[in-house]
């Protein structure tokens, strides 16, 4: 199999994670028989000082051009000069919801997971961590208050800003269907999250969620409310499995479930939408505070590589490999500075990533 990635390293620890998912997916190539090929493109604050602008046209006409897309990280350190002043279309933020929409991603699944090497690492009491925590929350990536009007206005009580949260059927269905169809494959248990009670636009999401849950009769259905739902994750977090909701709430709760599993540098995540055509990044930001130290924990951009692998390729044998090399490093007490505990090995990035490549 002979396959084109583009790459989307970015900024701060970008080019690092990047890289070690890059090391990994070539050891599976050599071992499994199939091509990589890798294509690096700019995107975020490196995109911006060349070309003036977060995403160039040039990167989305090769993304569209590949057969998957792997992103580092984006975004410079808070005060950077180089984007301080920049309006909210030229950020290197808003790259990440240019290229989502230029590649009709509208789903994006992130799994939180807690290794049971890392147990220790879980910040929940002890009781409640032992219990599990492995859940996915499927978020609407496309729709609601990032992608709605907004603007400025002069009101009697001075400058006035708004954003709008808009969903319409057609966009509700389709996330509602990715997150029945991934339910079927694990424990048949949705959990929709909306604030029905006071949005119109909740209102309408809980409707087509159960129109949807028609067609999936072997799939239970629940609503929960985001406040409520944001208290359960750290009560009891073992109650959830697939998780389906809002842009605006699947940002805010899936960096909630990441934080519940010890360590966000842990968590990957995958974009899809119509086609096999995924982006697969790092659930965690661009930390430019480290960059460039060998310090960046590469486990969550290597499990991203992974879902691509299974997910974009249908190479499901190979995804596993890579799973479970990462989870024998762990299970040797090998850690990166953001998972170390007492008795533990400390390695840098760059090792482990040497560590899990040599174990698939």
């Amino acid at each position: 199999m002979k396959k084109h990635i583009a790459v989307l390293a970015g900024d701060g620890i970008g080019p690092e994670i990047t890289d070690g998912a890059i090391a990994v997916l070539k050891k599976i190539g050599e071992k499994y028989g199939h091509e990589f090929e890798f294509e690096h493109l700019l995107m975020g604050v490196c995109a911006i000082e060349e070309t003036g602008e977060p995403l160039p046209q040039y990167t989305i006409d090769r993304c569209l051009a590949s057969d998957s897309v792997l992103l580092g990280a984006v975004g410079g350190a808070v005060g950077d000069p180089r984007i301080n002043n920049l309006p909210g279309h030229l950020r290197p933020e808003a790259g990440l919801l240019k290229i989502r929409a230029a590649l009709g991603l509208y789903s994006n699944l992130r799994p939180a997971k807690l290794f049971p090497a890392l147990a220790g690492a879980c910040p929940l009491r002890a009781d409640i961590a032992a219990k599990g925590i492995d859940l996915v929350v499927v978020r609407e990536l496309t729709g609601g208050i990032y992608f709605g009007e907004r603007g400025r206005g002069q009101s009697e009580g001075g400058e006035y800003a708004y954003d709008t949260e808009k969903y319409n059927v057609e966009e509700i269905t389709r996330i509602a269907k990715i997150a029945f169809e991934l339910a079927q494959k694990r424990k048949k248990k949705v959990i929709s999250i909306d604030k029905a009670n006071v949005l119109e636009s909740s209102r309408l999401w809980r409707e087509i969620v159960h129109t949807v849950a028609k067609d999936y009769p072997d799939v239970e259905v629940t609503d929960m409310l985001v406040d409520n739902a944001a208290m359960q994750l750290v009560k009891n977090p073992a109650q959830f499995d697939v998780v389906v909701t809002s842009n605006i709430f699947g940002d805010i709760l899936s960096d909630e479930a990441a934080m519940i599993t010890g360590s966000i540098g842990m968590l990957a995540s995958s974009s899809l939408g119509a086609t096999k055509r995924g982006l697969y990044e790092p659930i965690h930001g661009s930390a430019p505070d480290i960059a460039g130290k060998d310090l960046a924990n590469p486990i969550a951009t290597i499990l991203s590589a992974a879902m691509m692998l299974r997910d974009s390729f249908d190479l499901g044998k190979e995804a596993e490999a890579v799973e479970q090399a990462v989870n024998k490093v762990l299970d040797e007490g090998y850690r990166t500075a953001d998972i170390f505990s007492e008795g533990k090995t400390l390695v840098k990035g760059s090792e482990m990533t040497k560590l899990i490549v040599d174990r698939i």
